[in-house]
């Protein structure tokens, strides 16, 4: 079985936890089996495991979050980068076309796109077996997940199947509509459409020859930036007449925003947080190492991150984005896949940074144009390579770093170090990558 997962996002409807580096499916707030907690895309992955012990899984996420991803997923889970952010359907044609092109699966197998910011029940994704079947045996192009609705919900699409059997033929697509309206479609037999979706690796192909004039991976990855932006659902989805819906009749919860979000948390707080008994019905996350004292709070999200504060009435946080598409600040804290940084302190020519190392994890050997760097170590023991020359480091070294000197640093233990950036011009683009 192959399985694609859509992990995309731009990080706004969860901030301040989420940003354009780490989007909410990286956002570790579950309760896991090691008394740990593991994040959206953890999660998913784990329940898929669950299913069978033959599943191919492959990630299809933008190029800005493959170093965070790449600390999230083992080694056996395949990752297609897109070169930069478009909608469902390119990033959807482009994996279809790598798993021909550079993995070299044949385009009759079937593959199930699923995206990785839902809340399911294990059994959820037992629905994959019967969806496969029907992509790979039957003369369906498109096979669905639709699932029975709980409320008339004015936030999802509906799914209007012809029969309300286990197994039905598609007869229409209806959008978001409002409550009454749902209440009537729901009547109808009406799905929630939740995404999910298996057909054969040569139907996207096929779609992508008509909508992008090209099935080709490495046609279809140069020239992404100037493909259409539109969605699987827009593109193919609702205007394919030989569908079939598989109903599903469980917990499902689309945790998009911080009041869906808080409804499937195990635990009222996170973190540095003390909460009085007079609080009710309230979720504090706090990322930061200052404290939380919350009193006497109704229906309230807290979430406090380096990059800023929330506090929201959960109702009103679901209108969150436009108030964070108004910021315009530098991303204070990011994931690697080496660990972690979070920006301390920023001047007109100089940028501070704490950087944190896993043991055995290293940066990627690099240099940069415009900007002197010093490290200093605080915490633990590495290996610095500078200019090709080795040296052990620990905890009160201090090591100076011209610009165009080509250096990278290996963890022995885990390691914190206070980067200083100095130049009249810092951005994160300037960086060159050395072997």
């Amino acid at each position: 079985m192959q399985i694609v997962l859509l992990s995309g996002g731009s990080g706004k409807r969860l901030w301040p936890l989420s940003n354009e580096i780490r989007s909410k499916q990286f956002i570790k707030i579950f309760s896991s089996v090691n008394n740990d907690y593991e994040s959206m895309l953890q999660k998913v992955i784990r329940q898929i495991r669950q299913i069978s012990g033959d599943i191919s899984i492959l990630v299809s996420t933008s190029k800005s979050q493959e170093s965070i991803l790449k600390k999230y997923v083992a080694q056996d889970v395949e990752i297609s980068c897109e070169p930069c952010r478009r909608n469902t359907f390119p990033a959807i044609a482009l994996t279809a076309a790598y798993l021909r092109d550079v993995k070299k699966i044949s385009a009759n197998e079937p593959i199930i796109i699923c995206p990785v910011d839902s809340y399911v029940n294990d059994d959820f994704f037992k629905s994959f077996e019967t969806m496969e079947e029907l992509a790979k045996n039957s003369a369906v192009n498109l096979v669905l997940i639709g699932i029975n609705p709980t409320y008339p919900s004015e936030k999802y699409g509906y799914i209007i199947p012809k029969s309300k059997d286990k197994i039905s033929e598609v007869l229409e697509f209806k959008e978001k509509p409002t409550a009454q309206v749902a209440e009537k479609y729901i009547e109808q037999g009406g799905l929630w459409n939740g995404g999910v979706f298996a057909c054969k690796i040569s139907f996207i192909l096929e779609k992508a020859r008509e909508i992008l004039k090209t099935d080709s991976y490495f046609e279809i990855f140069k020239r992404y930036s100037e493909l259409p932006n539109i969605s699987i659902d827009y593109a193919v989805v609702e205007k394919e007449k030989n569908i079939k819906v598989v109903r599903y009749n469980g917990d499902w919860k689309d945790v998009g925003t911080w009041n869906t979000l808080s409804e499937v948390m195990q635990e009222t707080s996170i973190g540095k947080v003390q909460i009085d008994s007079t609080c009710r019905n309230s979720n504090i996350i706090n990322e930061t190492d200052m404290p939380i004292i919350a009193m006497g709070l109704q229906n309230i999200i807290v979430a406090a991150s380096p990059d800023g504060i929330l506090v929201a009435d959960k109702f009103q946080s679901s209108f969150l984005r436009p108030f964070v598409e108004n910021l315009h600040e530098q991303i204070k804290f990011a994931e690697k896949s080496y660990g972690t940084y979070t920006v301390i302190d920023i001047d007109e020519n100089s940028l501070t940074i704490k950087v944190i190392l896993n043991a055995g994890a290293k940066m990627r050997y690099h240099s940069h144009e415009y900007r002197d760097e010093i490290w200093m170590i605080v915490k633990g023991e590495g290996q610095t390579v500078i200019d090709d020359k080795i040296q052990s480091v620990k905890a009160g070294d201090i090591i100076k770093i011209p610009c165009g000197v080509k250096h990278t640093i290996k963890a022995k233990t885990d390691l914190k170090i206070i980067e200083i950036q100095l130049g009249k011009n810092i951005n994160v683009e300037d960086k060159i990558l050395w072997e």
